[in-house]
């Protein structure tokens, strides 16, 4: 997987045109960084081209907004939380699709017992409970109950202490309990 890495931060370095001081740190840091953004992509998405798609997307984003990195020492971390984010909204958006697609097959086939329907009504309720959930509480619910990411691992990935993410599941849940009732 190392070659991919070095492939997908080889073809956005070689589209640089001028090779300043900027462009030359970040190439750096790029290099030191590509590999990891491209696991974790891979870690979520379990696609290798998929994978290489997100990472891509992020070392893209995250030339452009290098210059404005105010703690570049931090760069490896900022972007593993990018790659993480992008491959967690498009993981979110494939599910979203099968759903979609699934639930389109379930109208175009014979009608299907009452108890499928029920269990169908119950997870687009839930999705729309949770993609009405504000964007980090949402990220921690995703992560912890549909990734089964562990506190420790969601506290490190969204630069947040334990506790902070502890208090957002439990808000996050408790609010999904209110709007599903």
């Amino acid at each position: 997987m190392h070659e991919v890495a070095e492939r997908l931060a080889g073809r956005l370095l070689s589209a640089e045109g001028a090779r300043d001081d900027l462009s030359r740190e970040f190439e750096t840091r790029l290099a030191d960084s590509a590999t990891l953004a491209f696991r974790v992509a891979y870690s979520v998405l379990r696609q290798k081209q998929d994978a290489e798609d997100v990472a891509q997307d992020a070392f893209v984003r995250a030339h452009r907004r290098f210059s404005q990195l105010r703690d570049r020492e931090r760069f490896r971390g900022w972007l593993v939380r990018m790659t993480f984010r992008l491959a967690i909204d498009r993981r979110r958006s494939e599910l979203r699709r099968n759903a979609r697609e699934l639930a389109a097959e379930k109208f175009a086939s014979p009608p299907t017992p009452l108890d499928t329907a029920v269990s169908a009504e119950r997870a687009a309720r839930l999705w729309e409970a949770i993609d009405a959930l504000p964007e980090k509480l949402r990220l921690v619910t995703v992560l912890a109950a549909m990734e089964g990411e562990r506190i420790s691992d969601i506290a490190r990935l969204v630069g947040a202490p334990e506790g902070t993410i502890k208090s957002r599941l439990f808000d996050a849940r408790r609010i999904l309990a209110e709007k599903l009732r």
